[in-house]
């Protein structure tokens, strides 16, 4: 019996540290990643604001090309919509809520599983020299549960910030060579 008491006492001890920890960890995130590509803004604004083109450079299509996608809605129009389901990426979808031609996309990003969360991700294109600089963000919430597992793996930024820095190469490969 005493042991049980111990026991129940330590579990209600990490829960409170728990509940009051997360109070102390930061409830936002924003990820940030650019780079210059040597192309028309309209190629590069194509293969974002088209899902069609976007799965084919995107990093996590890359990891896991035998997720079911499926895509929907006018191409590079509000409410275009590119959906996933996968054993390794979970499953989720993206959609359009509005564009500003050759210069910026701006994306809803719900995943599904295996967490629930929204994050806003945009894609900027914006001159520099003879090229196009494209910065890809996405910012959300951290819910209870998405504050310790970045306080545990190191924030988004070390969670996520690699397979930006890889989908952008994609993408400038794919932008450099016209396609």
């Amino acid at each position: 019996m005493k042991f049980l008491r111990i026991l129940v006492g330590i579990i209600v001890v990490i829960a409170i540290i728990l509940v009051v920890g997360s109070f102390f960890l930061p409830k936002t995130y924003s990820v940030s990643r650019s780079t210059t590509i040597n192309a028309p803004d309209s190629v590069i604004y194509k293969n974002i604001a088209d899902f069609n083109e976007f799965y084919k450079w995107n990093p996590w299509a890359k990891m896991e090309p035998t997720a079911k996608t499926t895509f929907s809605g006018t191409v590079a129009q509000p409410g275009h919509l590119y959906e996933w389901a996968g054993k390794e990426t979970g499953s989720g979808e993206m959609k359009i809520l509005k564009v500003e031609p050759y210069k910026q996309v701006d994306i809803d990003l719900f995943f599904k599983e295996p967490f629930e969360s929204h994050a806003d991700t945009k894609f900027d294109i914006t001159t520099e020299g003879t090229g196009n600089k494209v910065t890809w963000t996405m910012s959300g919430e951290n819910n209870f549960i998405s504050k310790w597992m970045c306080l545990v793996m190191g924030g988004m930024d070390k969670m996520i910030g690699k397979d930006f820095e890889s989908g952008l190469v994609s993408l400038k490969e794919k932008s450099e060579a016209g396609k």
